[in-house]
């Protein structure tokens, strides 16, 4: 059996859940709405503020889902009562950021200002032109946004500089070595 497919899902006091006959799910909170359509085969039953995910029968596919089910809608619910943020800085010199109306200018250090487009239910605020802090209800639209920033120049090992996470450790590595 699955250990995390098994856990059952507290609800906070303002969310609420509808789970409709086709496996429509509909999660509400202070923050916002998600609505996710559940596969076929994994059952998902609410009892007062509790929720709970079963699967039809043992099928290898079944079993697979079972966990990642109950960890989206478990997701689901963190990000309308709470919402998800992340944060990344940006270190080199001359490197920036900046919003520019529904999509984030980013320099650093190329020909070219790279203009990357702000998703709908993400926010994205800059601060001191090198911090960034994405923020929304959707764990995977905040993490992918996130990534694909990161991905335009990851930080690389030699001078340290690029896109990083807050609190990333980039292990450096020593440059050239002069022999005599």
């Amino acid at each position: 059996m699955s250990r995390v497919g098994q856990k059952i899902i507290s609800l906070p006091d303002k969310v609420s859940v509808n789970i409709g006959a086709d496996g429509e799910l509909t999660v509400e909170g202070p923050k916002g709405k998600l609505e996710w359509q559940v596969p076929a085969g994994i059952s998902v039953e609410q009892e007062e503020s509790e929720m709970t995910v079963k699967r039809e029968n043992d099928q290898r596919k079944l079993r697979a889902l079972h966990g990642t089910v109950r960890s989206l809608i478990s997701n689901m619910v963190e990000g309308v009562s709470n919402g998800f943020a992340k944060e990344l800085e940006i270190q080199g010199v001359g490197f920036r950021a900046a919003v520019k109306g529904n999509k984030l200018d980013l320099s650093l250090g190329k020909s070219h200002p790279i203009l990357h487009p702000i998703p709908d239910g993400v926010t994205v605020t800059v601060t001191d032109n090198t911090k960034i802090k994405v923020e929304g209800i959707n764990k995977q639209v905040v993490g992918q946004f996130a990534a694909e920033v990161r991905n335009y120049y990851p930080p690389e090992p030699y001078k340290g500089k690029g896109v990083r996470y807050v609190g990333e450790y980039v292990r450096r590595k020593a440059g050239k070595s002069v022999q005599a």
